[in-house]
Order: C-alpha cells, then structure tokens, then sequence
C-alpha cells in the first residue's frame, strides 16, 4: 500500500541540511537518494509491523513523507509515523536562541540562513547509543559494516528495502562470540550485549535521558556510566538528546588540533 502526507515545517527548516548535519544519515536503516535529495528509513511500528518512509523537501508544504506498507495504515500509526520522524529530525527543537547567537557573527550568518543547525538523531535513545559505541576507536567504513550486520541479523525486512535497526531484545538474546565474529564488533562486543540486555529487561531506561531533569554535567556522567561510552561518545549522545555543553571530540580531531598547534607554533618561532 502507497500513501503520503506533509508535516508542515518552520520556514528555517531544511531537510537536507539535517540529512547531512553528520554521518548518520548513512548508517542503515537510513539510505540518501542524493539524486531527488530525499531521505529514505524503514521505521518499525507496533505489533511488529514495518513501514518504508521517503521524505523529500517541499517547496509549499513542508515535507512530503511517501510511505509503503503491508496494508492500509490506520490513523495511530500514522500519529506514530509522525511521531518518529519529528523525532529523527529534531522539528520540536527550539533554535531560535541559537540562531540569535549566529546571526551575531559574521562567518556563521549562513547557518540562519540556510536553516541549518539540527543534528539527525534515530527514533531511540537505543539506536543512537549502539550507533555511537559503533563509531569509538575505528573507520567510518567499519562503523557502517557494523551497523549493517547489526540490523541484517537482528532487524526485520520489509520487501527488498532492507532491515528495521534491531530491538535491545534481539541484541540481548545474542552471544558476545556471535557479536564478534557476525556483527565484526570486536572489543564492542561485550558492551552492546550488556547495555542491550539492561535495557530490554528495564534495568536502564535511557529512552527517559532526552527529557531527563538531570543537570548536564549530571546527566554526561549517567551516560558514561554505560560501559563502552567514553567522553568522547557521551559527548556526541548528548547533543543527540539536545544538549550542546560538551565537545565529542574523537582522535582525528585531536590530531587536528595538534597538528594546527604545532603549524602557529612553528611559525611563531620562524618568524
């Protein structure tokens, strides 16, 4: 079954911007279709069923989301539909503080202007943790063949579009010797069956982190309290769950830094 409808939009906002604010828009089960610059997501309802979205940016009605399913959707899941995909792309984000700041300098005017500024950021907490353990201490291009294990063993298919990203139970029910030979997590492995196993049995509700009162200092600590979370991912999940007070800053960026150091060092004492 075909369908569509529109979620109007802040006149700010643009899709492609938040497609492309980081990786994850190409991490499964997100896929570009850079050609007609639209978003492509397999989202998992409930009950077990499973849907395919498309959203494409339209010029007078916001976005258009396109979706396909098994059967004619009724009006809770598509409430459930719309839910998820504010959620993924940040629509009930207030920015308007932020762009008050960037306007206020010159070289970041084009952020206000181009409506830029949303991170994309999965339907879970749980997806965005597993993601960003996959990301610590290897390639970008390891990190996806992770994540693509992950949803092709423990998802669920849809026709030929692919996996939904796996549930904590389907994770938890593995083993750490399946994780590292299957899924090639490595040393990962160990800590996605742990943070997947006290979520799926209520241990750990991280989904409650992205409106938790905690302070942030507070609230970085809960999340490096997840074994496998260091600075740098608790860093990066916290601004997924909207909160922008700590740097993730990863090795290449340090060597960055480093590197950029050592050249006005070196030219400080040339000169």
């Amino acid at each position: 079954m075909e369908s569509s409808f529109a979620i109007p939009v802040n006149k700010r906002f643009s899709l492609w911007r938040t497609v492309f604010s980081h990786g994850w828009c190409s991490l499964a089960p997100y896929s570009v279709d850079k050609e007609h610059q639209a978003l492509v997501r397999l989202l998992a309802l409930g009950h077990g069923k499973n849907i395919l979205v498309r959203l494409e940016e339209h010029q007078t009605h916001g976005i258009k989301v396109s979706v396909s399913s098994s059967r004619q959707l009724r009006p809770s899941e598509k409430n459930d539909i719309l839910h998820q995909l504010k959620v993924c792309l940040r629509l009930d984000e207030d920015l308007e503080e932020f762009y008050r700041e960037a306007r206020r300098h010159a070289g970041f005017r084009w952020v206000f202007d181009a409506g830029a500024g949303r991170l994309l950021r999965a339907p879970t907490v749980f997806e965005d943790v597993v993601k960003m353990i996959c990301t610590t201490n290897c390639s970008w291009a390891l990190t996806e063949i992770m994540v693509n294990n992950l949803c092709r063993w423990f998802g669920e298919s849809f026709d030929d579009a692919g996996y939904t990203f796996p549930s904590p139970a389907a994770i938890a029910g593995s083993t750490e010797k399946f994780l590292r030979t299957k899924i090639k997590s490595g040393y990962r492995s160990p800590y996605l069956l742990e943070l997947s196993r006290r979520v799926a049995e209520g241990e750990l509700d991280i989904e409650s982190w992205r409106s938790s009162n905690l302070s942030t200092p507070e609230l970085f600590e809960e999340v490096r309290s997840v074994k496998g979370v260091g600075p740098y991912a608790a860093g990066n999940i916290l601004k997924l769950l909207g909160r922008y007070d700590y740097l993730g800053l990863d090795s290449w960026c340090r060597g960055k830094f480093l590197c950029i150091v050592w050249q006005m060092e070196r030219s400080f004492f040339l000169a």
